[in-house]
């Protein structure tokens, strides 16, 4: 049978290919291309365009949070920062965040695609698109695999196992 900690790290690989690949949309638009940003919302296009200095910062920024939130996880579970226990809490929340928030996300965006939910002033169904089939069930994935690695490597991480002790002190 495979350990919790084994599981753990396949669990925490993929969580972290989902939110590298939303790190890379946000580098792709951070450096001037414009390929899907549409599907997050015409407000990201119009700044796009109206600041395109501006708009490329705060890309990298997120793109760089996202590369930071996607990594910290990984290296946890490798036993290669200090404050595990920190980390695997932050790891926690941040991965229940990401469900929360791409889950619901991803149902109404759906719901208003379906026509069961009909904003009043209308909507732009090329970005509710994207945050029903694209965008937020990457987040839901990303959180949900978190989570899961989170679940299944809590005995291997708990105190005077191993694995919480490693990385104490550095």
């Amino acid at each position: 049978m495979e350990s919790g900690v084994r599981r753990g790290r396949r669990l925490v690989g993929v969580a972290a290919g989902a939110g590298l690949v939303h790190a890379a949309a946000s580098l792709y638009w951070a450096v001037g291309d414009r390929g899907l940003l549409a599907s997050v919302g015409q407000w990201a296009v119009d700044l796009a365009r109206q600041a395109p200095t501006a708009a490329g910062a705060v890309l990298a920024a997120v793109a760089l949070l996202k590369l930071v939130a996607a990594g910290v996880p990984v290296a946890v579970a490798c036993g290669r920062l200090p404050w595990s226990r920190m980390w695997r809490a932050v790891t926690w929340v941040g991965g229940s965040v990401l469900v929360l928030d791409g889950g619901v996300n991803t149902v109404v965006s759906a719901a208003v695609l379906a026509g069961v939910v009909r904003p009043e002033g209308g909507y732009d169904a090329g970005a509710t698109a994207g945050h029903a089939f694209l965008w937020d069930p990457l987040f839901l994935v990303w959180g949900g695999f978190l989570v899961g690695s989170s679940w299944v490597s809590r005995r291997a991480a708990s105190p005077g196992s191993a694995m919480a002790g490693a990385g104490a002190g550095r």
